[in-house]
């Protein structure tokens, strides 16, 4: 890191801006932010520069920067567009010890300034060192859609009340009180009334969280989708921050637990088809059990919660416990694995449905509706089908399946080391036996890649300009 962030305090501290133009205006949009006095100087002014001086906001001097001007000054801009000029008074500035900026010129510039998104009191700084302006705007981009406009209204409402929030006990209750304020009633409060409502209803959340002697807790039963952290959903990513205790499943890669608070207790309770597993029950109580102490508990499941990930137990186990819950949705790997290999799981005039089954269960090799999945056209995603590829590939052709039907199988779907590999169902067994996937995998019946769907049409067209 060659630049450390750092916020500086310019309430009534000067600042100085040499040069008039549209890039000084530019520094002083942001400069007029803050509560720093603000001198520029130079001629031929940009239109906004005497209205600001007009109203009193700056002051401004049709002259050169000189030395007596910047002896009380925190921070000097050179924003002239004159190389000579900015480096005249970047000069000075250095031999009175002043932190100058030279706009444009990175590697004369003692400090830089950040993309902004600005909800004051909040304000996120985005830098790249230079490296990426294009990046930087990208990300502001993405935070200023992120960031609601009420957080700063809610913050600097929240700024005034800390004295009388501690009178909760430090940790959890008081984390869970400002959670519950900055991300639902304020919001609320804010929308129905203004800030009055707003101010009122902390006091009355405060005055409930107090009455409240025994603590009440959250489980968020949350889809962390095919594994891509980009995939999560921004409820997921939410929940995910506010969570004191997260309980992963085997299939969640560390880039996303990494998203979860540092304080966060996280649990694994894997489960691995025909191997070693964490018991259904284990996992109930302790959901049931942290939630109980007060905590906001994450179930973090890979894929989406409701796609066999035996969420109904789970809710069962928490309704009869008197337990709150909700369920956030993910990005399930069928999906996920027919976006990598770029078709619809749905064709017009081809099938109008698509089916997700499992290739065995608690029991075993699951039975299915066969004569329907091996109707020509349809399309079926295949859940834990390594094992059961000779059993699927028989009673599909038992029901009237074609053997060249095609099949794509797709391992860690959306992830860097995915492995792609098409076959026909005739072949789906010896497929899967030479390519040792080891990796979760699901099997597309009745779907070919778009590359190998477009290889096939071509060689289709050979065949026929041959005949």
């Amino acid at each position: 890191m060659k630049h450390f962030p750092i916020y500086l305090n310019l309430s009534d501290k000067h600042v100085v801006v040499s040069g008039t133009g549209e890039i000084a205006a530019a520094k002083l949009r942001l400069l007029l932010k803050t509560e720093a006095r603000i001198s520029v100087f130079g001629e031929n002014p940009h239109t906004d520069i005497p209205n600001w001086a007009g109203t009193g906001r700056i002051k401004h001097f049709r002259r050169r920067v000189e030395a007596p001007d910047l002896r009380d000054s925190l921070l000097l801009y050179c924003a002239s567009s004159d190389p000579e000029e900015d480096s005249r008074v970047a000069h000075i500035g250095r031999k009175l010890g002043i932190l100058v900026n030279i706009v444009d010129n990175l590697e004369e510039s003692a400090f830089i300034t950040p993309a902004i998104v600005d909800r004051n009191p909040v304000t996120v700084a985005i830098g790249t060192e230079g490296a990426a302006p294009v990046l930087a705007r990208r990300i502001k981009a993405d935070m200023e859609e992120r960031l609601p406009q009420s957080i700063g209204p809610l913050a600097r409402i929240g700024k005034t009340f800390p004295p009388l929030a501690k009178k909760l006990p430090a940790g959890k209750e008081r984390r869970g009180f400002w959670s519950e304020f900055y991300f639902r009633t304020g919001p609320r409060a804010l929308s129905r009334g203004g800030e009055t409502c707003v101010r009122e209803a902390l006091h009355n959340l405060l005055e409930d969280r107090l009455a409240d002697s025994a603590p009440t807790g959250l489980v968020s039963v949350v889809g962390a989708g095919p594994g891509d952290p980009e995939l999560l959903t921004l409820k997921a990513r939410s929940r995910l921050h506010e969570a004191d205790v997260v309980i992963h499943d085997r299939l969640v890669p560390a880039a996303i637990l990494d998203i979860a608070r540092r304080e966060a207790i996280i649990i694994y309770a894997g489960k691995t088809g025909f191997g070693p597993s964490s018991k259904q029950s284990e996992i109930n109580r302790l959901m049931v059990k942290h939630a109980r102490t007060g905590c906001h508990v994450v179930r973090l499941k890979s894929g989406d919660p409701a796609i066999f990930g035996r969420l109904d137990e789970e809710i069962d186990a928490l309704t009869t416990a008197g337990i709150e819950w909700e369920i956030i949705p993910g990005v399930t790997a069928a999906t996920a694995a027919a976006a990598s290999i770029g078709v619809s799981m749905t064709r017009r005039s081809k099938n109008s449905e698509i089916r997700i089954v499992t290739g065995h269960d608690t029991y075993g090799f699951t039975e299915q509706d066969w004569v329907g999945l091996a109707k020509p056209g349809a399309v079926t995603a295949i859940y834990m089908g390594k094992r059961a590829a000779r059993f699927l590939r028989g009673r599909l052709l038992m029901h009237g399946a074609s053997g060249p039907t095609p099949i794509t199988i797709v391992e860690n779907a959306s992830l860097p080391d995915q492995k792609i590999v098409s076959t026909t169902l005739l072949h789906l067994p010896d497929s899967l036996e030479a390519n040792e996937f080891k990796g979760p995998t699901v099997i597309l019946l009745g779907l070919a890649g778009a590359a190998a769907r477009d290889a096939g049409e071509l060689l289709a067209g050979l065949e026929l300009d041959a005949v």
